[in-house]
């Protein structure tokens, strides 16, 4: 058994988590809080954070500032862009502190940082220094970090909101900076965000009445077209759940007194999100897409939206897996009955065993699968190894399918046995393709 996983059996979680308030407290002194030095908006929900984020910087660029970005799939130093080499939204032990600093000293302006609920868990929020924070969606998460509890999971997403008007106050180009939040009046549980003190607070939605509601929604595969208070918007990455994330972008642009003409050029000029929705082309006869989608929502929500993108008469590949290393052991069926129902083929393969043994985890999902109309090693196939699953997934593709390889996204190892492994889907789909092609020329 790895050391760290032998530590946290046998140390009370008061002690680490002690450990952990002293690191994140340590780096912030260590490098001169920077947060204090540019305006941070704070991403934090069940999901979407990734996406929503990129929409922010996106917009915000647009207007003109200089913006650094933290997130599960990408990290942005003013112009210089990367991947997220942690397997972890928030990094920990001064990563954090480190990265807004280096953002300070590259005259970054704005700093937009996902917060997930397993960050505030580790304390990895402290000596952040908010002005706005968002809430993009709420869905019930068992996790171990949380004690299995989705209770606490909520309660850590909404931490940063109480603490919220304790953070000192800044300006940004001179005019006084107002805390806000920013809503999704759509989500359940929203009102416990809402009613939380702020200078300033606004509510978004599709479904239900709010301060930025959005309508008129059109998607294809050319990407989403819709309208929010009267104005339009269009989005060139596919899928109309899209629509949510990009709301928030547009509420801080209003906030910021940015022109709907820039906010509209800021959310169209962002054409590839790392790992969302992402298009693999290799001129195979085919759509291939590498998505984060890794629970229910996000796999229902993709599949729908493939639904009504792919063409007639055209067929729905997708590859579905599930983590170990304490993450939630419900999903598992629920993935696999909407993918059985929602798609035409389905490939269960791994994505991030940790230390587990992957079989179970495979066996979960492949087994929903099965009970709600799947045929095994006929429109249903169980295959661990996930170079091997990728390649299953590309070779079932006909002209006029969509092949979904989802739950990785654009993370850059897998977590297997222990051990990290490099790892890139969008790397590999590549090369699985180019051997695809080679074989069918």
């Amino acid at each position: 058994m790895p050391l760290k996983s032998t530590i946290k059996k046998i140390v009370p979680k008061q002690i680490i988590s002690l450990y952990h308030l002293i690191l994140a407290w340590a780096g912030a002194v260590l490098y001169g809080f920077p947060s204090r030095k540019m305006m941070v908006i704070g991403v934090t929900g069940t999901r979407g954070k990734t996406t929503t984020s990129n929409y922010i910087w996106s917009v915000l660029t647009a207007a003109g500032y200089k913006v650094g970005q933290t997130g599960t799939a990408n990290i942005r130093i003013g112009g210089h862009e990367m991947m997220n080499p942690y397997h972890m939204t928030m990094p920990g032990r001064f990563k954090m502190q480190k990265l807004l600093s280096q953002m300070a000293r590259a005259k970054c302006e704005i700093a937009i940082v996902e917060t997930p609920s397993e960050g505030v868990e580790q304390f990895r929020h402290k000596g952040i220094a908010y002005d706005y924070f968002v809430f993009t969606v709420l869905y019930p998460e068992r996790l171990a970090i949380h004690n299995w509890d989705p209770e606490r999971c909520t309660q850590k997403m909404i931490e940063p909101f109480i603490e919220l008007m304790k953070q000192p106050k800044k300006k940004l180009r001179g005019a006084s900076v107002a805390k806000t939040i920013i809503v999704n009046r759509d989500s359940d549980g929203w009102e416990r965000f809402w009613n939380n003190p702020a200078e300033k607070k606004i509510s978004f939605g599709i479904k239900n009445h709010a301060d930025l509601s959005a309508g008129g929604i059109v998607a294809s595969s050319a990407g989403v077209d819709f309208s929010a208070n009267a104005k339009n918007y269009h989005l060139n990455i596919p899928g109309e759940y899209n629509v949510a994330n990009a709301l928030p972008a547009i509420a801080i642009g209003h906030a910021l007194n940015i022109s709907d003409e820039t906010i509209e050029k800021g959310l169209s000029a962002l054409a590839t999100i790392p790992g969302r929705m992402e298009k693999i082309e290799a001129s195979q006869p085919f759509a291939v897409y590498v998505d984060y989608a890794h629970d229910g929502p996000s796999i229902e929500a993709l599949l729908s939206s493939a639904q009504k993108m792919k063409k007639a008469g055209g067929k729905i590949i997708i590859t579905v897996g599930a983590e170990g290393g304490g993450r939630d052991k419900d999903k598992r069926p629920v993935m696999g009955k909407l993918c059985a129902e929602l798609a035409d083929f389905v490939i269960v393969t791994n994505v991030d065993p940790y230390e587990d043994d992957p079989k179970p985890i495979l066996k979960d999902i492949a087994d929903a699968a099965l009970a709600n109309g799947g045929m095994l090693d006929k429109n249903i196939f169980v295959i661990e190894d996930r170079r091997a699953g990728i390649n299953k997934a590309l070779s079932l593709g006909k002209i006029g399918d969509i092949v979904l390889i989802t739950g990785k996204g654009a993370e850059q190892s897998m977590e297997i046995g222990g051990h990290s492994v490099p790892w890139d889907d969008r790397v590999v789909v590549k090369e699985e393709l180019t051997k695809y092609l080679i074989s069918n020329d």
